[in-house]
């Protein structure tokens, strides 16, 4: 694990999205293809967008997954992760060699055991995620299920969860926010080879600083990532306000 730590979010965004094209560069080189999975939310905003403008990338080689998707929500709506990543990162890339959306809309059961077999055929090269206000890790929230070797799992959202989601803009009310989810579990984003987890934000503070100096519990979800050997943390100020000085030293090479 290592933390990089900047002035701005769109600092962190503009570096985290470079490093991220700089591994798919590398990735592409070396295999030819690359898989890769994406996050949602507000955190993710100035990453992708850096993402994007990336120029050398052959898209056309590229898989994509996403962590996570509401149950029973449509794609119309403002909160859909299937239109997060369309309209903020799909129609701005050339064509991808294959997408894969999570469809909150089909039969739950039938959706997890279709991607699951999906992601099972694709190592994943490269993984953005986030951290929530809760500490969660996709949406798995806490106590998070650390045994379990499914790749996707359909998952209870806590209230904590469904405030944050409703806070961001994303809902006009606490009752419109789904209480389930299908998540990527933790052990398949664990399996990546790379992990880049951008966290803006003060609100984040606390579950930065859970995530990376508590001892790994499924209590911070999030702190798991302490085990991964090619994991980074892009925080900004703020984010990071909460960390010791000695976590503020691990620094990436």
């Amino acid at each position: 694990m290592k933390i990089e730590i900047f002035d701005t979010k769109e600092e962190l965004g503009t570096t985290a999205g470079g490093y991220v094209a700089e591994l798919l560069r590398g990735v592409i080189s070396e295999k030819g293809f690359a898989n890769i999975i994406l996050a949602t939310g507000t955190s993710q905003f100035d990453t992708i967008d850096q993402l994007i403008k990336e120029n050398n990338i052959d898209w056309s080689v590229v898989t994509m997954f996403h962590l996570d998707e509401y149950i029973g929500l449509p794609v119309s709506h403002p909160a859909s992760f299937r239109k997060y990543v369309q309209e903020r990162f799909m129609a701005h890339v050339p064509a991808l060699k294959e997408a894969h959306l999570i469809n909150g809309e089909n039969d739950a059961n039938i959706e997890v055991a279709r991607v699951s077999e999906l992601i099972t055929q694709c190592p994943i090269d490269i993984a953005l995620v986030g951290v929530g206000e809760n500490g969660h890790l996709a949406f798995n929230d806490p106590p998070a299920d650390f045994d379990t070797e499914e790749p996707y799992l359909i998952v209870d959202l806590d209230d904590a969860c469904r405030r944050q989601q409703m806070g961001e803009g994303w809902f006009q009310t606490f009752d419109e926010v789904p209480r389930q989810a299908i998540s990527m579990s933790i052990r398949q984003i664990m399996k990546s080879d790379h992990i880049i987890c951008s966290v803006p934000d003060a609100r984040k503070a606390t579950a930065v600083k859970n995530s990376i100096e508590n001892e790994v519990s499924n209590i911070f979800p999030a702190s798991i990532l302490q085990q991964h050997n090619n994991c980074t943390f892009f925080l900004d100020k703020h984010s990071a306000d909460s960390l010791s000085e000695k976590s503020r030293s691990i620094g990436r090479d």
